[in-house]
């Protein structure tokens, strides 16, 4: 069944990063249509910049496809701003482009969605990856690096490197944006004010391509970001809108 923009205003945004995956970001897509068939819903592709031709993959495709592109590569974080930006959904959901994050898995969050989207204390769905397929040296990596995170952050989320992940579209945006936010959405929403659910999703081996990160690159990168969001975190707002309105027609200033 295919969804159309012109039929309906879609209650969810699929956005997808994607910098040089051309050779499965089809597939991915049209596997994306089928795991939503129920939903009224648009995906998104954001092209970072790529040179293989990954955009034009995509542009004899469906009328709810919508491809975006950077004239040059900006990253993973630049790349679902730009997407949620242009979103015309309620809820978006980011997976990664190489296939890893299989869109079978996308149902599991938004069950969780249809049960507790009237409980607007709910910000995000943390997909959280089972039967890893990656390289012990990345997994050991990975392990590392959630400790020390949620050792520092204190987010209550196991793993914050998987790329499947269901924010509501007004959460996103009040949420301070800098490169390489998207590894700190958890400890993001909980600092706004706002609830986050976890979901085990299952993890595929990537089929084509490479990685865009290194071992290295994501630890030193890491380190200073961790720096940065936990002061974020220490400098954020202790209180809400609603209680500075509340306090002030009380106090008569307002």
């Amino acid at each position: 069944m295919e969804k159309s923009l012109s039929n309906a205003t879609p209650e969810i945004s699929v956005v997808i990063p994607a910098l040089n995956e051309a050779a499965i970001i089809r597939e991915l897509v049209e596997r994306i249509d089928i795991a939503l068939a129920d939903a009224t819903f648009e995906v998104i592709v954001v092209d970072d910049g790529s040179t293989d031709g990954t955009s034009e993959r995509l542009l004899s495709g469906q009328p709810h496809w919508r491809v975006l592109r950077h004239d040059r590569p900006g990253g993973q974080s630049a790349a679902i701003h730009t997407g949620v930006l242009a979103a015309a959904g309620t809820l978006v959901v980011t997976l990664d482009a190489d296939g890893q994050n299989p869109p079978e898995e996308i149902p599991k969050l938004l069950a969780v969605w249809a049960e507790q989207k009237k409980d607007r204390s709910l910000g995000l769905i943390a997909g959280q990856r089972i039967g890893r397929n990656d390289t012990l040296s990345k997994r050991w990596a990975s392990r590392a690096a959630n400790a020390i995170r949620g050792r520092v952050l204190k987010d209550g989320t196991r793993d914050t490197g998987c790329g499947l992940k269901a924010i509501r579209r007004d959460v996103f945006l009040a949420l301070p944006y800098f490169d390489h936010m998207h590894r700190f959405f958890p400890a993001l929403v909980i600092r706004a004010g706002f609830r986050v659910a976890h979901v085990d999703v299952l993890h595929a081996a990537r089929e084509a391509g490479q990685s865009k990160y290194s071992n290295w690159q994501r630890a030193l990168v890491g380190i200073v970001d961790l720096i940065g969001v936990s002061w974020l975190i220490r400098r954020r707002k202790r209180v809400s809108p609603q209680e500075l309105t509340d306090a002030s027609y009380e106090k008569g200033t307002m």
